[in-house]
This record gives C-alpha cells, structure tokens and sequence, in this order.
C-alpha cells in the first residue's frame, strides 16, 4: 500500500520531483529521519526548468512524530559548498540547484524539546545536457578524520566513493606534506589502502581522484592529519 500512495505522489510531482521511493524503510518511526526523494546514487531528471543552468529539485522525506522543525542540508559535491534550510514543519522542499553537478543532502528533524535527530545522506547527480556516462560522485573521506591526531607509525586511508553508472575503474591515492597534496601514493580498486609509514611529529595531507570507465575524473576534498 505504501508503494502505491507514493507513486500516485509521484505523478503528481512529475515536475519537481527526482529518482523514486528508496527510503530506508523504517516509515515514521521517531528515532530516524527516512529520505525519500530524490533518491540516492540516482540521477535526478524531472526537475522543472529554472533557466538555462538551474532546475527545481524537490527534497521529499519521511515525517517523524512531534517535530516542530526540519532543516534541509544541501551540499554541491563539486565546490563543497553545503546550505542549510529551515523547511518549517513541511516534508517537502524545492530549490534551484545547478545542472549537471553532483549533490548530497540530508535532513534534521528537531523537537520542542530540543531532541533532533538525522537522517543518513544520500547524494543525486542533478541533469543537465543528456551525458553518455556521468562522473563519479567525489569520494567522502572517512579515515583518518579531518584534523585527527595519529599515534601509530602507520596509517591506513579509508573513504567512500559512488558512480550512478556504477563504473569506478580506480582510485588514486594522493598523500604528502603539502596543503595540496601532489604525490601519488597508490592507485586501488578498493576504498581503503594497507598500513602505510609515516613519521612522528609530522602533519600529513590526502584526497582521492576517482576515476570511471568514461574517463571521467572527480577529487575529493583535502583532508589533514598529524601524527603523534
């Protein structure tokens, strides 16, 4: 039944409204906020035309019990740029956001009380002019966490990476001393890399360019560490 609800949702939304229903499936209940629009790892194709760059996407969630507020976080993956919206007490949002660039977003619900709970992100690649194969998502960084301190000798770099095309050929692993890191460390297949050395005392810098089977290219941001 809820299938059904949704998509007549849906055809009512053509316009404004991107992916499908692949919420996380635990409905209303009060300790998550479920996303449902648009959907991740998708390509959002039904926005309404805003002008020659932007089109109207529109954020749909999961309501949760006695929430007074949601506010809508809305990241582009290719500047870092992240915006916060203060969407009321709606389950709905809509925006003008940038053809043919990737976005993440997620949403927090907060009580009377002060109790707020997230949800998980999920990040949609906004169309622009029909591609053949779309970049890669830029990959999260995950560990070692931005400005964390390393006590060990060695390191091992973790991240996240993501292709609506579901076609990463590699990633390669960039890591040094400088604030713009330029030396190549490794090239992977996996989103992690095995022990590697580093020195006591210093402050180390790392990003991942990820690569798909189009030739396409996208960076990560630059995260940064220092060692104990």
């Amino acid at each position: 039944m809820k299938k059904i609800i949704i998509a007549l949702a849906m055809i009512s939304l053509v316009t404004v409204s991107c992916g499908s229903d692949d919420s996380n499936g635990d409905g209303g209940n009060a300790a998550t906020v479920s996303l449902s629009l648009p959907a991740d790892n998708s390509e959002c194709i039904s926005g309404a035309d805003a002008s020659a760059t932007e089109s109207t996407v529109t954020f749909k969630w999961v309501p949760v019990d006695n929430t007074e507020t949601y506010f809508v976080y809305i990241k582009n993956l290719t500047n870092q740029s992240l915006l916060q919206y203060n969407a009321g007490n709606a389950t709905t949002l809509s925006k003008n956001l940038l053809k043919g660039t990737p976005y993440s977003w997620y949403v927090t619900s907060k009580k009377a009380s002060g109790e707020s709970v997230t949800s998980g992100t999920w990040k949609f690649y906004n169309a622009g002019v029909p591609v053949s194969n779309h970049p890669p998502f830029p990959a999260d960084l995950v560990s070692p966490a931005m400005s964390s301190t390393v006590t060990d000798a060695t390191v091992m770099l973790k991240w996240d990476g993501g292709d609506i095309d579901n076609d990463i050929v590699n990633h390669k692993i960039y890591m040094d001393n400088s604030a713009n890191p330029t030396t190549l460390i490794a090239t992977v297949t996996a989103e992690s890399t095995g022990d590697l050395p580093v020195i006591s005392g210093g402050t180390y810098y790392w990003k991942i360019v990820t690569t798909d089977g189009g030739g396409n290219m996208t960076t990560s941001p630059v995260y940064q560490f220092k060692v104990r």
